[in-house]
């Protein structure tokens, strides 16, 4: 086969390079700009290059190869240089005959023929000698199919029937399903380009990605099309700020369209564009401009042009025919056409075809279409409607274009917009979006974003986001472009109380960068169950160094290792109050970062949530030496499940008599303290530097054996507890006396007192009912669930809310094995009682008879707030009554 035929054969220019169509293919190849794409598939444990995965997978038992991508990603450059690399001698040497097709063309071809036939006269570098030998010789035959998503015949095997005949004459679409389903010339090898498509189920092969440029691609392409490097560098970084978001960035004809018009800007010393929207109207100002039409003829191409756009979008047909665009109003300016389409075939034959190279100045062109229309046709409601799910950014460019700074440029040369266009579209948006910000579908709020961008009106941003609307619901899992929006969004509004990124499963580097402004102007930032890299805590820390961050929540998000380091650096420099950090995976080493940002002295934190974190009792006495600084300002500490023993309670107790330290509330929930660690403690409660106000020992392996420490402590005139929670702990009947006796001391200052499930008796019982009628008791709050002393034991607490020295407002008897019985002293206690505000009944045996009488008290009482009643033994028939009163729960 002559390979400088096939050579010039496919470097021949096909079609003009247009600013939408972007480069000759035959530049590309043929120069130093040729950038390799890689592709998703591993060659060597290392992603490949595009062209060495198709070599590789050609020089095994492949016998098809697909190259599926998006518009304008590279696939026709990349079959192009295939080809002609073989033409060169470089590769692909064990095949003989390589053949070139564009299946948008064969596609065209009416009459039935057969492959000798199509090779012959369809294929001008193959002479009919090598035509003979290589249809001989299948197994050194390469077929190279372009266009694949452009052939609209049918490729499914079961609707042909499959020829094997080289000489019979059949349909294209026989012909060319028999040699790709490989009944015709069996052996040959493909490869295939086509963009996503319905024909790829039908065929089977090696597929490859082809995902355009990655950024380092992108640079790389941009210093190649640019002379000078400051130039080069410039363009690059403003489109990377500006339009880098976009998917379509990655696409090869897109860097080019986007090159040559920033080229043009910079060369004229004119701004850059900022938006997408802002782009293409200079974009179709430069074509407008070189094609020098008056004011009219320039209105009516565009209108055209958007009429065969609409009919694009709604028939789902990439081309059109040329008496097709005569009905879309073509019929004097078809010689201008080629500035925005791609034209197939001769201008002047019937058989020419039409397409648009771009589905962004497809789109832009409906927009356009739509505020040049003076009819009174159809509105923006009912143009959005009729192409939902085909036109992606239709309403994007609505919102620029219906901004006068965007579109003024335009009216220049195509006339004034529509008013009534425009104020059609400025009441859509505002209706559309108070509707979708009173939601919670976050895709939506989302979008109403986008709209705002490419709107850039700063005072259009706050008349739709409302003060009411801005506490924002979750924004979590955020794509690049989401995050710029919502950057805008919250720049334009200046200061937010919350930013709601929950569960953000991939904050990258790149997208918590573009945040990171956001994150400054917002007092709490939500992100838990989130997902952040180093680099992306690392924009986080400056966010709060330079910003008004009163409260982070961070959850369940891992921080283990060099993250919570990178963190903790910011901490040191900001006005943090409170910090959450449930469940981030830190380690002792963890608090080692986190003690010199408490003591850095610029530190402001006051609350600090370290739950579920294994520290250990080496990493919290780390924290201790850091409550010695007078430079921290903890006032809070939540150490739940953190694996804490009575070894690290001597830190903590001296800590809390240092004199130095302001912490008031510890939670030491489920941790095992035991006796010995209380025992510590209690010498630090009973200094007179101790400030500590609220105690949490939740289930810490207690028994009777501490409460005459604790007794100690509760009648030290240096105590300062007023909540403490002895909860899940085995304390007995003898300790629980002894907390009775200390309580019941004047002065003793606890407020809320915690003992449900302590093993208390009757007995005990008993003594919190005298404690509470005493005159002395402070305890606004008591709860003594899940101990079972039955109606007995629980009368003497409802005897003491029915006297009027009980301060008691909050009561919890859940569990208590209670009945009907106690009902009618419940009732008298509740309409005595002055200060009971809330009643905990779970759990218990009361039955429908209970129900009147506990309606009727809930509506008397003025002071009460709920009764919770769920998980008694009420039948259905009773629900309707106890709905009557909406205190209740049930």
């Amino acid at each position: 086969m002559d390979k400088d035929a096939v050579l010039a054969h496919v470097l021949k220019q096909r079609r003009t390079p247009s600013l939408l169509g972007g480069e000759q293919t035959v530049s590309v190849v043929s120069s130093s700009r040729y950038v390799s794409q890689r592709t998703d598939r591993e060659v060597e444990d290392q992603l490949a290059s595009l062209d060495h995965a198709i070599l590789t997978a050609l020089s095994g038992e492949v016998k098809t190869v697909l190259l599926v991508g998006g518009e304008g990603s590279g696939k026709t450059t990349a079959l192009e240089k295939l080809v002609v690399d073989w033409a060169k001698g470089e590769h692909l040497q064990n095949f003989t005959c390589v053949l070139y097709f564009g299946l948008r063309e064969i596609r065209s071809l009416k009459d039935e023929l057969s492959l000798e036939t199509l090779l012959q006269h369809h294929h001008s570098p193959v002479p009919s000698e090598s035509t003979q030998l290589a249809l001989q010789k299948p197994e050194d035959v390469l077929f190279v199919f372009d266009d694949l998503d452009q052939y609209k015949l049918s490729l499914d095997a079961s609707v042909h029937t499959l020829c094997s005949d080289l000489s019979q004459a059949v349909s294209v679409s026989c012909l060319i399903s028999s040699l790709l389903h490989g009944s015709l010339l069996r052996g040959a090898a493909f490869v295939v380009a086509t963009r996503p498509t319905g024909h790829l189920e039908f065929l089977s092969g090696t597929r490859l990605k082809v995902p355009g440029f990655s950024k380092p691609q992108r640079e790389t392409y941009f210093k190649g099309f640019f002379t000078d490097p400051a130039s080069a560098n410039k363009a690059l970084l403003h489109m990377e700020r500006t339009l880098g978001f976009y998917d379509f960035c990655t696409s090869p004809r897109f860097c080019w369209t986007v090159c040559s018009i920033y080229k043009t800007l910079m060369d004229a010393g004119e701004k850059l564009p900022d938006t997408l929207t802002q782009l293409y109207v200079d974009i179709l100002v430069h074509l407008m401009q070189a094609l020098s039409l008056k004011e009219a003829c320039n209105r009516e191409l565009v209108q055209a042009l958007g009429v065969m756009a609409s009919h694009c979008s709604v028939s789902q047909n990439s081309s059109c025919t040329k008496e097709e665009l005569h009905s879309f109003g073509f019929q004097s300016l078809l010689r201008s056409v080629g500035a925005f389409l791609h034209v197939d075939g001769d201008l002047e034959s019937d058989a020419c075809v039409f397409s648009f190279p771009s589905q962004l100045m497809q789109e832009f062109l409906m927009a356009m279409s739509f505020f040049l229309d003076t009819s009174a046709s159809e509105g923006v409601a009912k143009l959005l409607e009729k192409h939902k799910g085909h036109a992606k950014f239709l309403d994007l460019f609505l919102s620029g274009l219906s901004e006068p700074d965007q579109h003024r440029p335009l009216e220049i040369l195509l006339g004034e917009f529509n008013s009534d266009r425009i104020l059609d579209f400025k009441s859509w948006f505002k209706s559309s979006s108070e509707e979708t910000l009173k939601g919670c579908y976050k895709d939506r709020h989302h979008r109403c974003f986008h709209l705002l961008h490419q709107a850039q009106n700063l005072s259009l941003v706050k008349e739709i986001i409302s003060p009411s609307e801005r506490t924002g619901i979750s924004y979590g899992d955020l794509s690049l472009q989401d995050c710029v929006a919502l950057n805008y969004v919250w720049s334009c509004l200046g200061e937010m109380k919350l930013l709601n990124l929950y569960r953000t499963r991939d904050l990258t580097d790149e997208k918590e960068e573009v945040l990171a402004p956001a994150m400054s102007l917002s007092h709490k930032i939500q992100l838990s169950n989130s997902t952040l890299s180093t680099g992306a805590v690392s924009h986080l820390a400056s966010a709060l160094s330079r910003g008004r961050t009163e409260e982070l929540d961070l959850n369940h998000t891992s921080l283990a290792g060099e993250k919570f380091k990178v963190l903790c650096a910011g901490l040191r420099d900001c006005k943090l109050h409170t910090l959450t950090l449930l469940g981030c995976e830190l380690t002792e080493a963890s608090c080692e970062d986190l003690m010199c940002a408490l003591t850095s002295g610029s530190s402001q934190l006051r609350v600090l949530d370290m739950m579920f974190n294994k520290i250990g009792d080496l990493g919290f006495m780390k924290l201790c030496k850091a409550l010695h600084s007078p430079q921290c300002k903890l006032q809070q500490l939540q150490l739940r499940s953190c694996e804490l023993t009575a070894v690290s309670m001597e830190a903590l107790s001296a800590a809390l008599c240092s004199g130095t330290s302001e912490l008031r509330k510890v939670d030491l929930t489920t941790n095992t303290i035991g006796d010995g660690g209380v025992e510590a403690l209690c010498k630090s409660l009973q200094h007179p530097h101790c400030k500590l106000q609220s105690l949490n020992l939740f289930d810490t392996e207690l028994t009777g054996a501490c409460c005459p420490h604790l007794m100690e402590t509760l009648m030290s005139e240096h105590c300062s507890l007023l909540e403490l929670d002895l909860s899940v702990n085995d304390l007995g009947h003898e300790g629980a006396l002894l907390l009775c006796q200390a309580l019941s001391r004047p002065g003793c200052p606890v407020e809320k007192l915690g003992l449900t499930r302590c093993e208390l008796t009757q007995q005990v019982f008993k003594e919190l009912g005298l404690l509470l009628r005493s005159g002395t008791s402070r305890l606004k709050s008591l709860n003594v669930g899940l101990n079972k002393v039955g109606d007995q034991g629980v009368k003497h607490l409802w005897d003491a809310v029915a006297h009027p020295e009980c301060l008691l407002e909050e009561l919890d008897v859940e569990m208590t094995d209670l009945t009907d019985a106690c009902v009618e002293d419940l009732c008298a206690a509740v309409r005595a009682s002055k200060t009971l505000k809330t009643l905990e009944l779970r759990n218990n045996s009361l039955t429908d008879v209970s129900v009147p009488a506990l309606v009727q008290v809930m509506e008397d009482s003025c002071n009460m707030q709920e009764m919770n009643l769920k998980y008694n033994d009420f039948s259905e028939d009773v629900f309707e009554m106890m709905d009557e009163c909406d205190r209740i729960r049930y």
